[in-house]
Parts: structure tokens; C-alpha cells; sequence
């Protein structure tokens, strides 16, 4: 599938240009394609963040529901105390 691009022009600081033209030699590939790796796993890491907080919500509602759920349980079955 081929991806669309789009070009872009931006200013960085140059000591990272420098590393970044060192790490497109080392992985043979254009400059291009290490700010757009670099951008991906920026944004993947952050999509990771986004979820853990949603699941650490979810979790505390599920949790209270569990709770709810147990005491309204004890009050109509009082054996299971």
C-alpha cells in the first residue's frame, strides 16, 4: 500500500542535524525517513500513554460497579457476608 506524504520545512538546531544525518548513515536512509521514524514512534508512545490512562479509568469504574454490585448482593442475600 503506498503511503501519501507530504512535504514539510522546518528548522532544527544543528547539532541535530548532525545527528540526525549520523543516524540516517548508520541506517542507510534519508533524512526524511529518520524524522518521520522519529515522529511515528512519538506518536505511538504517546497513543500507549493515552490508552494506560483510559484502562486506569475504566478500571477505578469497574471497581466501584464491583462494589456496588457486593452491597446490594449483601443486602439480598446476607449470607454471603
Amino acid at each position: 500500500m503506498a503511503v501519501k506524504v507530504a512535504k514539510v520545512t522546518i528548522s532544527v538546531p544543528r547539532d541535530l542535524i548532525a545527528l540526525i544525518d549520523e543516524i540516517a548513515n548508520e541506517w542507510n536512509v534519508s533524512r526524511s525517513k529518520v524524522f518521520s521514524t522519529c515522529l511515528q514512534e512519538f506518536a505511538d508512545k504517546r497513543l500507549r500513554e493515552e490508552m494506560v490512562e483510559g484502562y486506569r479509568v475504566m478500571a477505578e469504574g469497574n471497581l466501584q460497579v464491583a462494589r456496588e454490585a457486593m452491597e446490594i448482593a449483601h443486602e439480598v442475600l446476607p449470607e454471603w457476608k
